[in-house]
């Protein structure tokens, strides 16, 4: 269990630390991930939150937590990575399905950042399937909660 307790974190810390980066003060504006390619339904690609600086942000992050939590630093970087871009594949689908950016969709918002990194570096990760399932379900209600609370109180740390 101690293995999903260290994939959890690297998870939060991912996805924190994209967040924090896309809003952190800069003089120039974070480039989009997508380079503002418009798709065949006349909107972004991935949408204007998704940016290079919140992606090498993440996998850094992940590369940190878990090198601490004794994991190969490409592993833990590589999670980092995948599973924002599980999260920009989950904002494509918003995308084609109009929803504005920013807005929450429950579990279309967690699962796709979730799995993407588990599956593809399961040999690495040594997990058990009811191990992903607990990942899975905390990650989704920790992510819930926090975007709730932040919503709640309009919090911005910049």
């Amino acid at each position: 269990m101690a293995r999903a307790v260290h994939v959890l974190s690297m998870l939060i810390v991912a996805n924190s630390a994209a967040w924090i980066a896309g809003r952190f003060p800069s003089a120039r504006a974070p480039r989009a991930l997508d380079f503002g390619l418009i798709a065949w339904d006349g909107e972004r690609l991935l949408g204007s939150h998704k940016s290079w600086r919140g992606l090498m942000a993440g996998s850094l992050a992940s590369c940190i937590a878990g090198w601490l939590c004794s994991l190969d630093a490409w592993v833990a970087a590589g999670f980092g990575a995948l599973s924002l871009l599980g999260d920009a594949l989950s904002s494509a689908i918003k995308r084609r399905l109009r929803r504005p950016p920013g807005t929450d969709v429950p579990l279309l918002d967690q699962v796709p950042e979730a799995l993407l990194p588990i599956l593809l570096l399961w040999p690495w990760l040594a997990l058990t399937w009811s191990e992903v399932a607990v990942i899975i379900a905390a990650f989704t209600v920790l992510d819930l909660l926090c975007t709730r609370s932040c919503s709640a109180i309009r919090w911005r740390p910049f």
